[in-house]
């Protein structure tokens, strides 16, 4: 985005009632933004747009926008030392590469299923966090199973969806982790709006590498590719984060998290309402099983006092 979550702290005094309303509003704003990514991405991807060159337009010009937003209202915020320079871009590049597989997922499967796929992260952040010797209760069980059968039935007994397209679903996944676990391990004390630069950065860089190494193929996107591509950037991916950065200074960062599974619904609606996709019983059944436990381990996420939640970057 992820997706990415670059998050500040929740804020120490407890702001004005209006100052709650306006964070509530600009979060769930945010939520709906976030929210197109994915059936805007498999628009695109529809339409034959190589996965690398909807990137390096989305995060190019994102980029674009936040330096001069932040050049504007935070100069201070464009610096950034060599350490922090050097864990950033290796955490960019990591979710870059995660944001690659998760468009070229959507070349092979729905936007509905791979929304539901990575609504799983929660839960994948728990496991890696049990392996840093985070000590989880036998709860984080249920939730595994949950999710394992959610995932079974949602991707359809004797794979009636396609498997490499879901690999690479689940690949973004793990690449948004690592990334929140770097950031999260290394860069604490920085401000996220100076993280989530060098992080779109450092996932063009990744994007354009890429896409160099392709041969920079293009497909000319017409009115309706472009109209894709600004709603990709503008809304999903700038709008979203600065709404997000500002609802969070007011509610902070555990409230932002129980909006996720918002986010997964709203997705799979827009699939559904204009992408003409469907989803049968069983699927259904599936994406729930697996909402529940993304919504259990996030609960159980905010009980982690060192690891507050990070939206996914600039994820689709």
């Amino acid at each position: 985005m992820t997706k990415s979550e670059t998050l500040v702290a929740p804020p120490i005094a407890a702001p004005a009632p209006n100052r709650v309303w306006l964070g509530w509003a600009l979060t769930v704003a945010s939520t709906f933004a976030f929210s197109i990514a994915t059936p805007l991405g498999k628009v695109m991807v529809t339409a034959h747009l190589y996965p690398a060159q909807i990137l390096i337009v989305r995060y190019g010009s994102a980029a674009l926008l936040l330096a001069l937003s932040l050049a504007i209202f935070a100069p201070d915020k464009l610096r950034i030392d060599r350490r922090g320079l050097l864990i950033i871009t290796a955490a960019g590049l990591v979710n870059g590469l995660g944001s690659l597989t998760y468009f070229a997922a959507l070349t092979r499967i729905d936007a509905s299923v791979a929304s539901m796929i990575f609504s799983i992260n929660p839960l994948v952040v728990l496991g890696l966090l049990a392996l840093a010797g985070e000590k989880l209760t036998h709860r984080h069980t249920v939730r595994v199973i949950l999710g394992i059968a959610g995932a079974y039935l949602l991707l359809g007994p004797g794979g009636r969806v396609d498997l490499l397209g879901s690999l690479m679903a689940f690949g973004s996944v793990i690449g948004f982790t690592l990334e929140l676990c770097l950031m999260q391990w290394f860069l604490r004390d920085y401000d996220s709006r100076t993280l989530a630069l060098y992080i779109l950065i450092s996932m063009w860089l990744l994007a354009f590498g890429f896409w160099l190494a392709q041969g920079l193929p293009w497909t000319d996107p017409g009115p309706s590719g472009w109209w894709a591509l600004g709603l990709l950037t503008t809304v999903s991916t700038y709008f979203g984060w600065l709404a997000m950065f500002i609802g969070i200074r007011y509610i902070g960062s555990g409230q932002v998290a129980m909006l996720m599974s918002l986010e997964t619904v709203l997705s799979v609606s827009w699939a559904i309402l204009f992408l003409q996709e469907h989803l049968n019983v069983a699927q259904f059944v599936g994406g729930g099983l697996i909402l529940c436990s993304a919504l259990l381990a996030v609960q159980r996420l905010r009980r982690v006092k060192w690891l507050p939640r990070w939206r996914a970057v600039w994820w689709a």
